[in-house]
């Protein structure tokens, strides 16, 4: 098979790669913004904006077979500040992933995230009705129907809160509690919002099983299957490493922030447990790994 990877510097298309890389057997062309971020690796790499036709024109040359889309704005409050940018990564980028598969006759599956939903009444299934705020909300929601309408028999993988412990990987939420913690700092945490989280490399394998080895067309969740808020969910790491130190609750209205956020979020997972090999990962599993990453990152020279 000949498989892209947009998005390859990120966390998720990251993993996608180093998954790809491991199982062999596929020509393997990894697409991201600016210099390449991964570990060296049987794969080639090509530079590409989303939005500008360059990823477009990038699928045309590689003529892939499948294509797993990550590539996206995903700075919550950055898509506030600057919807056009917003717009046209999520949406034109995505778009014109979505055209290239078409002309291929590729397969697509592009990621998108819970906050397609208002966060009132979560966790949400596939089933349910998205109503997305703010800027990077509607543009990934944008996005998602582009794919749909686009690139016939497309599924869209939908991940919340992801985190990696792999080496490179950039911060996220569960890797500040660690640093912080570890450190002696405390950690402020949200009280009041309750997420799904994915370990990022549990996601990609979903997304990639989603990809490859099924014929699955329309939504998919792919999170870990637990649901819980930032404060439990930073309590669960420090735990899982041993960590003593203040986490200190916090609701959202306490903080300005220019972009808003689901509160009553999360992803129903039921769907992807009965359909995948790859099942989503309870919290405790999910922790494991993370600390299984987090000490092998330590270790390495």
């Amino acid at each position: 098979m000949r498989i892209a990877v947009t998005g390859a510097n990120g966390l998720l298309g990251g993993e996608a790669v180093r998954l790809l890389g491991e199982a062999g057997g596929h020509a393997v062309h990894a697409l991201g913004r600016g210099p390449c971020r991964l570990p060296a690796g049987p794969y080639s790499y090509g530079s590409a904006e989303l939005g500008s036709g360059e990823l477009e024109a990038a699928l045309q040359a590689f003529r892939p077979t499948h294509v797993l889309h990550c590539g996206a704005a995903t700075d919550v409050d950055g898509c506030e500040r600057d919807p056009l940018m917003a717009w046209r990564a999520n949406v034109d980028g995505t778009a014109e992933v979505a055209r290239a598969c078409r002309a291929l006759g590729a397969r697509l599956v592009a990621v998108s995230t819970d906050y397609v939903f208002d966060g009132e009444a979560g966790p949400y299934a596939e089933e349910d009705a998205p109503n997305p705020r703010g800027a990077y909300a509607r543009s990934k929601r944008c996005g998602e129907e582009a794919a749909l309408l686009l690139a016939p028999g497309c599924a869209v993988a939908r991940v919340a809160v992801v985190y990696s412990g792999r080496p490179g990987a950039k911060a996220t939420f569960a890797s500040q509690v660690v640093e912080k913690l570890s450190r002696g700092e405390p950690v402020r945490a949200f009280s009041d919002q309750r997420v799904s989280t994915t370990l990022a490399a549990s996601g990609a394998a979903m997304c990639l099983e989603l990809l490859l080895e099924t014929a699955y067309a329309g939504v998919l969740h792919v999170s870990d299957a637990a649901v819980l808020d930032r404060v439990a969910f930073a309590a669960a790491v420090a735990r899982r490493f041993g960590l003593a130190g203040q986490i200190i609750p916090v609701r959202t209205a306490e903080v300005q922030l220019p972009a808003p956020r689901p509160l009553r979020a999360g992803l129903k997972v039921a769907r992807a447990a009965a359909l995948l090999r790859n099942k989503p990962l309870s919290l405790e599993a999910a922790l494991d790994r993370f600390h299984a990453e987090w000490q092998a990152r330590r270790a390495a020279p």
